[in-house]
Order: structure tokens, then sequence, then C-alpha cells
């Protein structure tokens, strides 16, 4: 009795998959869309990927116009390059999608920044060393010299005795 139930279950299980797969490979729709780079000023040129697609396809966004996709030799990934409107409020965009007459949205794909981004400074966005910097900085050198002295001093008292 205890075969029976599991070669049922196995069965049933066999017959949802085999179901389920046909559907799986019939969906032709692109699969992930990726934007670099994921923080850009506005005016800026961003390049869109997507996945599962082949030409002909667009993207858009509320921050850049409705743009072709170009297919990418050697897969079914297209991809193109768009310009961000100058006027584009700072904040995370959507990017869609639509290729094979199938749309995909990507929530937050990208961030439009006021500025220019600062590369290599850390995230930076101060042209120097504020007040605070520098008390913080002159008091560290001070501490720093009083404690050598201090050290030098009992060191020298030590020799002597």
């Amino acid at each position: 009795m205890r075969n029976s139930r599991a070669l049922a279950a196995v069965v049933a299980a066999g017959a949802v998959v085999g179901l389920a797969a046909p559907t799986a490979t019939a969906w032709t729709g692109p699969s992930n869309i990726v934007a670099m780079p994921s923080v850009i000023a506005r005016g800026g040129q961003l390049t869109v990927t997507v996945d599962s697609c082949e030409a002909p396809g667009s993207v858009e966004s509320p921050a850049f116009p409705k743009t072709h996709l170009n297919a990418i030799p050697g897969g079914n990934t297209s991809s193109a390059t768009v310009t961000v409107h100058h006027h584009a409020r700072p904040g995370a965009y959507d990017i869609t999608a639509h290729c094979n007459g199938k749309p995909l949205t990507r929530p937050h794909a990208f961030t439009v920044i006021h500025g220019a981004a600062r590369g290599g400074l850390g995230g930076s966005s101060s042209s120097g060393a504020t007040g605070t910097d520098m008390a913080i900085g002159g008091a560290l050198v001070t501490a720093a010299l009083v404690g050598g002295g201090v050290f030098w001093m009992r060191r020298r008292a030590e020799n002597r005795a």
C-alpha cells in the first residue's frame, strides 16, 4: 500500500513538471534589464542591456526617450545607449523593455543625481577639509607629539637611574 502511494506521488509530480516545461520554454520575452552605470548625472549617457530580447525591441523610462535596441552578435541579448534628459529630477527610475510584443519593467534600475559623479573620492562631495576636520587633525597631531615627548622623557629618566 505504501509503495502505491509513493508511486502515485512520483507520477503526479512528474506530470506537473511535464506540463509546466512547455509553458516555461514558450516565454520569449525579455528576462533581465541592466543599466550601466547605475548612478548617472542628468544629461549623461546610459547603456541599457536586455537579455532574451532579439531586435527589434525598445526601452523607455521617464528619464529618457523611447529608444530602439540593437542586437549584440552571438546571442539573444540587445542593448541601447540612451541620454538622460537634462531636466530629469534626481531619484530612482524604472526601465521598461518591449521585446517580441512582451514588456518587462525593472523598478529602480538606475538613479539620476543632480551634478556630475565624483569618481575616486569615495563619495565625498566637499572640495576640501572643513574647519572641523582641521581641528580634529590638529588635536590628533598634538596628542601624538605630547605622547611621544612624555615617552621620550620617561625613557631618558630610566637611562639615568
